[in-house]
């Protein structure tokens, strides 16, 4: 059976999450039980086939373990940080770090700094709260906002930006970076995240291929389709998940998995899955319900915890096939948000204009935020503005992750 092709589904990332405190003799044994478990449990996985693509560890806020009180000290401790993570780490895994999140203005205007010297090391976000009557924190929006400008100008074509996202109603122990971050409340803890739009849209073609010459209702093709990807998705998550039951480990515990196909531009397009759906374009007529079908698969998943998103990913730049999307002029930044009503993950990774005001990113992030807090449901704004390049123009990206597009308008 194809579902059960085990090449069609990755782990994307094991990722730990740990609290550092200001005492730096612990954080290299703090690090290097994280590093080590992870590498452990990637074998685990692989001995029964599955790939692991990378391992990630994610701390507490960074000042809460990091001196702040200038970039300099800051700097300096983060390169002790780097150092550890790089004596850890092995070369058969990419090893990505996050500091957590930002908390204060002066953790804040460190970001730009810290992202364009440490790059994949230093992966932030900002979590964004609201007030008794329901009104966003717009001052520490607008700085976000300054944020994400000041990245687009001081790292090579603003790619800096994959490195920072804003967070609405998001809660910890999100595996994908850089929404992750940990509160040094809880105890260390792990969660596996997955990447399954191979198997998506692999199940979907083998159902409409044995279905083709049948006269199915629409309501009984979206239940079928439902239930294919559904128990496709349970094959594997069980698989995993009995690593993981039979894994004893004292330092970390297992909190969840985030079931989100989690695409890339190494794997079939989500946009694939929707043609498969009879969606001929994401953006196009059907794009809502093929979406909100694909949201109820990932919440669909029995016998483990579901943590993080566990919905529908939209990486614009990510995912060739809406890359392409926005040359063809397929879909714009409203109708991300659109689906974003009825799956996740908020806008990201989405080319803007260079000369994009801080104003109008503040804005974009506002609409974003209300329906993250309105609708119950975790969502992040991760912009990328492209110095020099106006609505339509094409990038130029030289970052592995990142697919090459049209240049949307934050209108």
């Amino acid at each position: 059976m194809i579902y059960k092709n085990k090449k069609l589904c990755k782990v994307r990332t094991i990722t730990t999450f740990l609290s550092l405190n200001k005492n730096k003799n612990l954080w290299e044994e703090e690090i290097k039980k994280a590093c080590n478990f992870c590498i452990e449990l990637s074998k685990k996985f692989n001995k029964i086939d599955y790939e692991v693509q990378s391992i990630r560890i994610v701390t507490n806020a960074f000042g809460e373990y990091l001196d702040t009180t200038n970039f300099e000290n800051t700097k300096k401790e983060f390169e002790l940080i780097s150092s550890y993570l790089n004596k850890y780490s092995t070369n058969n895994l990419r090893m990505r770090f996050a500091i957590g999140e930002a908390k204060t203005n002066e953790e804040i205007q460190m970001l730009p700094k810290l992202i364009s010297q440490f790059g994949d090391l230093s992966n932030a976000c900002v979590n964004i709260k609201k007030d008794d009557f329901d009104i966003l924190d717009n001052e520490t929006i607008l700085q976000s906002a300054k944020v994400v400008k000041e990245i687009s100008e001081i790292t090579p074509r603003g790619e800096g930006n994959f490195n920072f996202t804003v967070n609405f109603n998001c809660k910890p122990f999100i595996p994908y970076f850089p929404a992750s971050f940990h509160d040094s409340s809880l105890q260390n803890s792990y969660v596996v995240g997955l990447e399954t739009p191979d198997l998506l849209v692999e199940v979907l073609k083998d159902y409409n291929l044995k279905n083709k010459n049948e006269n199915i209702s629409h309501q009984k093709l979206f239940k079928d389709y439902y239930d294919v990807l559904s128990n496709a998705l349970q094959y594997h998550i069980d698989n995993i998940k009995e690593v993981i039951d039979n894994y004893s480990n004292s330092d970390f515990k297992f909190v969840g998995i985030d079931s989100s196909a989690a695409p890339s531009k190494n794997c079939s397009s989500m946009v694939s899955v929707y043609n498969q759906l009879d969606v001929e374009f994401f953006g196009a007529s059907g794009s809502v319900e093929a979406s909100s079908l694909l949201t109820k698969v990932f919440k669909s998943v029995k016998n483990t915890p579901l943590v993080g998103f566990s919905g529908l990913m939209l990486a614009v730049i990510e995912d060739l096939g809406l890359a392409k999307g926005t040359i063809n002029k397929d879909f714009d930044i409203r109708t991300l948000l659109t689906n974003s009503a009825v799956c996740g993950i908020g806008l990201d990774t989405v080319p803007i204009e260079g000369d994009t005001s801080i104003k109008k990113i503040a804005s974009i992030m506002r609409d974003t935020g209300t329906m993250a807090f309105r609708l119950n449901k975790p969502l992040t704004v991760r912009l990328f503005p492209y110095p020099g390049l106006k609505q339509g123009d094409i990038t130029a990206y030289e970052s592995d992750d990142l697919c090459n597009c049209a240049v949307l308008k934050v209108k």
